[in-house]
């Protein structure tokens, strides 16, 4: 007999290790991802039984994927009911049970890109990558993404359906798609990664749950510079994580306390980056993860590199150009090249309208009008910022530095 606690922890370790990989090797074989999802949850089930009576297997992730296939196997038998389900069954009978270490980082691989695939609605693709991958509950699901339960159901109701309809094939695309598939899986992961970061302890789950994710892509894709790029930046970033807020106020990035910096997290990161970058093909995760490595290996604000900064963010506006990436870019200049070199470029942005009620454009352009000295213009931008923020930490950083003018 084995500990219950014992097994508790070894069945924990394996679901969070194993849930994506049996899942994927049954919808592989069977197609039915109802029939997978339900299955992979009967077989650990089973094991918290089953592994206290006759001990931890050498090989969870085999011994689940094995029970997995004969519940399958057995369901399938008790109804036969449809020319599918007969062919399911013949699929499960003449494969060999016991799973190849081969097959299986191919069948995750596969169901990563099925669940991301482009002709499915981005929420879509993020709740079924959390169900099927991360092996969130649906009920789990809907709560990090504030939606009711019914809701996020019908959401992944219809995410499976259209994959049948659609004909969306379960495989790794070929090497033409590539790229612009591995895009949306990289977007989705990022996602994860935020909501979880950006938002209160009750959803800091999925930032834990997208660095997973992505150690998972970068093992089954160690070529792939851009998986290790987003690896990287979520490392860099979850680093900084404790000392992001001090009693419910938002901490910016000059004010943090660097002692309370993960260090081993951020050694993890740049290594990381380092190896994606020595594979020479460059994209934007990777020019974000070096932006944030520069400040995580700087020991103090004062000696952050902000020319290598602004032109790590003049290369990402090439990437990947976008309003928020020249807002960013705006500030580096502010701090490499002075104030009024980076202000002049906010109200630019400003008076483009590109970035109209997004509230770090009216937060930046008071900060920069702060050090420079433009007190009252800081004032009103201030308090346009504070009409737009949308977190209570964010609004109370507001209120305090509008406080202090």
């Amino acid at each position: 007999m084995t500990a219950p606690e014992a097994v508790r922890a070894a069945v924990d370790a394996a679901y969070r290790d194993e849930w994506g990989q049996v899942v994927a090797t049954l919808i592989g074989l069977t197609g039915d991802w109802d029939l997978a999802e339900d299955c992979a949850q009967d077989a650990f089930a089973a094991a918290l039984a089953t592994w206290a009576r006759d001990g931890i297997p050498a090989r969870p992730g085999a011994w689940l994927t094995t029970t997995a296939r004969h519940r399958a196997t057995d369901r399938l038998r008790r109804d036969k009911t449809g020319a599918a389900k007969v062919r399911q069954l013949a699929v499960l009978e003449r494969d060999p049970i016991e799973p190849s270490a081969e097959e299986i980082p191919d069948e995750r691989l596969r169901l990563i890109f099925t669940c991301c695939h482009p002709a499915l609605p981005f929420p879509a693709r993020v709740a079924l990558t959390l169900r099927t991958l991360a092996g969130l509950s649906t009920g789990e699901v809907a709560k990090a993404f504030l939606t009711a339960e019914p809701t996020m159901a019908q959401r992944l109701v219809r995410a499976k359906r259209k994959i049948v309809e659609a004909g969306i094939p379960y495989r790794v695309p070929p090497a033409e798609l590539l790229p612009q598939r591995l895009t949306a899986v990289l977007a989705v992961l990022y996602l994860i990664f935020n909501e979880g970061y950006d938002e209160a302890d009750g959803r800091r789950a999925l930032a834990a749950e997208g660095i997973h994710l992505a150690r998972t892509l970068v093992r089954l894709m160690p070529t792939e510079p851009e998986a290790r790029g987003l690896l990287a930046l979520m490392l860099l970033l979850e680093a900084r994580r404790a000392s992001r807020t001090d009693d419910g106020v938002l901490v910016t990035l000059e004010n943090q306390d660097r002692s309370r910096w993960d260090r081993a997290l951020i050694a993890e990161g740049v290594v990381a980056l380092d190896e994606a970058l020595a594979m020479r093909r460059s994209g934007p995760y990777q020019v974000q993860a070096a932006i944030a490595a520069c400040h995580a290996t700087a020991p103090d604000a004062a000696a952050t590199d902000w020319p290598q900064i602004a032109a790590l963010y003049t290369e990402l506006s090439r990437l990947a150009p976008s309003p928020v990436v020249d807002l960013n870019r705006a500030v580096a200049i502010a701090m490499a090249d002075g104030i009024p070199a980076g202000l002049a470029l906010v109200i630019e942005l400003t008076e483009s309208g590109k970035l109209d009620g997004y509230y770090l454009l009216p937060a930046t352009r008071a900060d920069l009008l702060r050090r420079d000295g433009r007190l009252a213009e800081a004032a009103t931008s201030y308090e346009e910022a504070l009409k737009l923020a949308p977190t209570d930490a964010e609004r109370r950083y507001l209120t305090a530095r509008l406080s202090e003018l």
